[in-house]
């Protein structure tokens, strides 16, 4: 047996043992885990080299979705450890600069992909470089780093909560507004902006202002103050917006208010007279908001209650949702249902400036009125839409069919002079032209799509498919009767080719967006598809957008042109017994032109 003295000695060679072989245990736990994960890091730095503290950066993941957020330090330095081997996406914003984002960030067990991001006021970019394996090893710096630590017992995992106000591994105190930035525009041009859901002035100021309160939640103001050069027709809107991020959603609550004025030739074609001018007002309020049902599936929803006063009274609700599910191997498939209003505003860019210049976009966007037995009407929709995309390396592959209803479809009217008058002409509000209703119809389609990315600046898109459109009766109108000009208006369908360009020049900061529609026969109007909410919806004829930016001015500035149907297309001709004819348009040719400035 063994005595007292015995146990004694065999205990103090099992501790030193264990103590000595305590650091290769760890070592050995330490290495399984780090082949697990990987790291982000990277600098911040200006197109002088300056390192940029402060700078917001986001981590994305695969479906887009926010996994983690830090602030650079003062030395522009950023780190995102502990990742699962994956593909990710990094985009860093920060005041005065344009912001950078890249994706397919590809990260690997135990490699460090280093990112060098370059901001500047005209174009920022993001460099990728992946350092080879350490001595043969999946060990990093932050391994390495733990193991050379001198306790022998040290945490290798440690479980925080996510607390307001605190940024991975590192505190910060949240002001009260922060992250602000701003859109001031002046637009002109020859024309209104008719796209067959509503129209707008073509001369006007626009500002749009935006900033986070406590981090979490983001407030929003915009207005619009327009002018129609061709009718002289004041108008203004203005919209202000609240969201708060809530981890599961972003639920957003909106205001917009919108009012025009009718002198001239429109107050004598209701009133007789400029005693009692008639107004356009309308108030609608928003609710949108997004939750991530499971890993694969995203619901986005929301509605509008809209109330417009223009000679009568009329409310009416309008639903959207949106349901989409990542298949897996860069499949998606999205169901989408809108009814009542257009939602232009839906299918935006993710960029701070993006989202400020869609909501400019829509807020001056008043209701395509119409006329019928006197009284007003507004140009409803409904449509289901569902969609089949699957990205391939840097090819984009995407089918869609739709079902699509229209009721009081309003159409641009050029006649002659007195041809039509009374209560079912309604005098364009912005434009020399009439508004005529053409009532209700139905169409279904389908488009094929390959989208190509051509380099990190340049991408190609080619579609094809079957449209809705409206087309006449081939006969002549022997009156001035509109209900016989609306018996000859019918649905039917056109088959289109549509090819597109979108191109960033990395020298200049230019951005150029050119599209063509081809059909065999172009005598249709009211172009199907109005109402989807893809980011895409092909426009007649030949279409081109330009925006410049202008160095050398403080802040930045950014000159734009847009030409829209230069080719005249998607216009219907129908002809009258006295060889007159009268022109039914959907999407007039205009050429409009801004001045916008980036705060």
């Amino acid at each position: 047996m063994f005595n007292t003295k015995t146990h004694r000695t065999v205990a103090s060679l099992v501790l030193g043992i264990t103590s000595l072989a305590a650091p290769y245990v760890c070592r050995a736990a330490t290495s399984s885990a780090v082949q697990l994960s990987g790291v982000i890091a990277g600098v911040v730095s200006s197109s002088q080299g300056v390192p940029q503290m402060g700078a917001a950066v986001v981590l994305y993941d695969r479906k887009e979705r926010v996994i983690e957020r830090a602030l650079t330090d003062e030395r522009g330095e950023f780190k995102f450890a502990s990742l699962f081997p994956d593909v990710y996406s990094i985009k860093v914003s920060l005041a005065a600069f344009v912001p950078a984002m890249r994706k397919d960030i590809l990260v690997q067990p135990g490699m460090r992909s280093v990112l060098a991001v370059n901001l500047n006021t005209l174009f920022s970019s993001i460099q990728i470089a992946y350092p080879p394996l350490e001595n043969g090893s999946l060990m990093t710096d932050d391994w390495k780093w733990v193991l050379r630590s001198a306790s022998a017992a040290r945490p290798v995992l440690r479980f925080t909560e996510d607390l307001p106000g605190i940024v991975t591994g590192r505190a910060t105190r949240t002001a009260m507004f922060s992250d602000t930035r701003g859109l001031l525009k002046f637009s002109a041009g020859d024309g209104a902006l008719a796209t067959g859901i509503g129209s707008q002035a073509d001369l006007g100021t626009a500002f749009a202002l935006a900033t986070s309160l406590r981090g979490n939640n983001v407030l929003q103001l915009s207005g619009n103050v327009g002018y129609g050069s061709q009718t002289g027709v004041p108008t203004a809107a203005f919209r202000t917006s609240y969201t708060r991020d809530m981890g599961g959603g972003t639920p957003e609550f909106s205001v917009t208010m919108r009012q025009l004025f009718l002198p001239g030739r429109l107050a004598a074609a209701f009133a007789g007279s400029d005693s009692a001018l008639p107004v356009l007002r309308t108030v609608s309020a928003g609710f949108d908001d997004h939750t991530q049902v499971t890993d694969d599936v995203t619901f986005q929803y929301g509605f509008t209650m809209d109330s417009v006063s223009f000679l009568d009274h009329m409310n009416y609700f309008s639903p959207y949702a949106r349901l989409n599910y990542a298949m897996g191997d860069g499949a998606t498939l999205e169901f989408a249902f809108t009814s009542g209003n257009a939602r232009p505003d839906l299918a935006g860019a993710t960029a701070e400036e993006a989202d400020l210049q869609r909501d400019l976009d829509t807020l001056g966007l008043f209701p395509a009125l119409s006329l019928r037995g006197a009284r007003p009407r507004v140009q409803h929709g409904e449509e289901f839409e569902l969609t089949y995309a699957r990205k391939v390396g840097s090819r984009t592959y995407s089918i869609s069919g739709y079902r699509e209803l229209v009721t009081d479809a309003a159409l641009t009217l050029v006649a002659p002079a007195g041809l039509y008058s009374g209560g079912d002409i309604l005098p364009d509000l912005f434009s020399a032209s009439s508004i005529f209703n053409a009532g209700d119809y139905q169409s279904n389609g389908y488009t094929a799509a390959i989208a190509q990315t051509l380099g990190p600046n340049v991408t190609a898109t080619v579609m094809y498919g079957s449209m809705g459109v409206l087309t006449a009766d081939k006969g002549e109108l022997v009156s001035n009767n509109p209900d016989e000009l609306r018996s000859m208006i019918h649905a039917s369908r056109r088959h289109a080719a549509t090819a597109r360009v979108a191109a960033v020049s990395p020298w200049t900061g230019t951005h150029f967006i050119a599209s063509y529609q081809w059909t065999a026969d172009p005598r249709w109007a009211m172009a199907g598809n109005l109402y989807s909410t893809q980011s895409y919806r092909p426009m007649p004829g030949l279409n081109i957008y330009i925006r410049q930016p202008i160095p050398g001015l403080a802040g930045r500035v950014e000159a734009t042109a847009d030409f829209r149907n230069m080719l005249a297309q998607g216009y219907l001709p129908i002809g009258i017994v006295n060889g007159q004819r009268v022109m039914l348009v959907q999407t007039p040719r205009t050429v409009r032109g801004g001045l916008s400035f980036i705060f």
